[in-house]
C-alpha cells in the first residue's frame, strides 16, 4: 500500500520480514518463491486484494511483475467520517460475526474502517459475542443473493414425507426469533417466499439463472414486516411456572394475559418444539394445534426414553 508503483517479487523477498530471514537461514529460492504464492492466495483469501502489473510492452510476461495494494480498495468516501469512538463500536460490531458468515462487501467495508489509521483513545467496555451458524445452507444462499443467482433446494415441512424441490430468487437473510429465514420469489408460485434455513435439507444449488439486482432493495425490511405481521395475527396463551427456565426466556416477547401470558408467533411446529423442551414449566391453553403438537412431542420423547405412554 506504500507504493503506488508496487513492488517486484524480488523486493518483496528482500525486504519483508520473514521472507528475508528464511532467505538469511539457506532456504533457497525457490521455497521462498513457492512460501510467497501461498501467502498470496492466504491474503487473497481474507480478503485482501493483491494486484499483479506485468510489462506494459508484454503484459503475459511476470518475471518483472510488480505487486500492490490498491488503495481504492481501502479509501471511504470523501463525505464519510468518523470518530474514535464510532471506530471502536465499528470494530466491536464487527467482531461479532465470524469471517465466514460476513458478506464480501462486509469484509471490504471491515478492512476500510481498519486502515483508517485513528487512534481509539476513549475507553470502551465491549462484550462482543460470535454468531456462529449451524446451518450449512448459509454461505451458499449468501453467495447466491450477492450474485443475484437463482438457487434450488430440498425442503422438508413438518407432516410431509419427503422434501420438496423449490425454486427461488433469494432476496434477503433475516434472523427472527433467534432463527434463520431466507426471503426470496418462489419461481414456479411467482410469490414471494420465506423459508427456514433449519428445514432446508441437503445441498443448495447455485443456478446459472440471474434476476435484477433490484430486486433485492428493501428484501430484508419486507420480509421482517412479514413475519411481524404473522407473529401479530397469532398467539398461543400460556401458563408458566413462575422463576423458571420458561417463565426467564418466554417473558421476554410475552404480553401478560388474565390467565398466564400470551406470545406471538410465526410457526406452530417451531414454537411446539421450544415449548417442548421446557417440559412441566409450560402448560398450553390456546390454541388446540398447538397444544396438541406439543403433546405429540412429550408422548415421543417418553416413548423413546423406555416410558409407558
Amino acid at each position: 500500500m506504500a507504493t503506488g508503483q508496487g513492488l517486484t517479487k524480488d523486493a518483496i523477498l528482500g525486504s519483508v520480514s520473514g521472507y528475508r530471514e528464511q532467505a538469511e537461514s539457506g532456504a533457497s529460492k525457490d521455497a521462498l518463491e513457492k512460501m510467497f504464492e501461498r501467502d498470496k492466495e492466504s491474503l487473497r483469501g481474507l480478503g485482501v486484494p493483491i494486484e499483479t502489473i506485468g510489462d506494459r510492452l508484454d503484459p503475459d510476461d511476470l518475471r518483472q511483475a510488480r505487486y500492490r495494494i490498491p488503495t481504492a480498495e481501502y479509501a471511504l468516501a470523501g463525505d464519510v467520517a468518523f470518530t474514535p469512538a464510532e471506530i471502536a463500536v465499528l470494530n466491536l460490531a464487527g467482531g461479532v460475526w465470524s469471517q465466514g458468515s460476513l458478506s464480501a462487501e462486509a469484509r471490504s467495508a471491515l478492512r476500510k474502517i481498519r486502515s483508517l489509521g485513528i487512534t481509539v483513545d476513549e475507553p470502551i467496555i465491549g462484550y462482543s459475542p460470535r454468531i456462529s451458524l449451524r446451518e450449512a445452507s448459509f454461505a451458499p444462499l449468501q453467495r447466491a443473493i450477492e450474485q443475484s443467482r437463482v438457487v434450488t433446494f430440498g425442503y422438508l415441512k413438518p407432516g410431509e414425507d419427503a422434501p420438496r424441490t423449490r425454486t427461488i430468487r433469494p432476496l434477503a437473510l433475516v434472523e427472527f426469533e433467534a432463527r434463520w429465514h431466507v426471503f426470496g420469489q418462489d419461481v414456479d408460485a411467482q410469490a414471494d417466499r420465506t423459508f427456514l434455513l433449519s428445514r432446508i435439507v441437503g445441498e443448495v444449488k447455485i443456478t446459472r439463472a440471474g434476476f435484477d439486482d433490484a430486486l433485492r432493495e428493501g428484501a430484508g425490511d419486507r420480509a421482517l414486516a412479514g413475519l411481524n405481521d404473522l407473529a401479530g395475527r397469532q398467539s398461543a396463551l400460556l401458563e408458566v411456572t413462575p422463576g423458571t427456565e420458561a417463565a426467564l426466556r418466554l417473558n421476554r416477547r410475552a404480553a401478560p394475559a388474565a390467565q398466564g401470558i400470551r406470545v406471538p408467533y410465526v410457526d406452530v411446529h417451531v414454537l411446539a418444539d421450544e415449548l417442548a423442551s421446557y417440559g412441566p414449566e409450560v402448560r398450553v391453553v390456546r390454541p388446540d394445534d398447538l397444544r396438541e403438537a406439543v403433546v405429540r412431542r412429550l408422548d415421543a420423547a417418553l416413548r423413546v426414553h423406555g416410558g409407558a405412554p
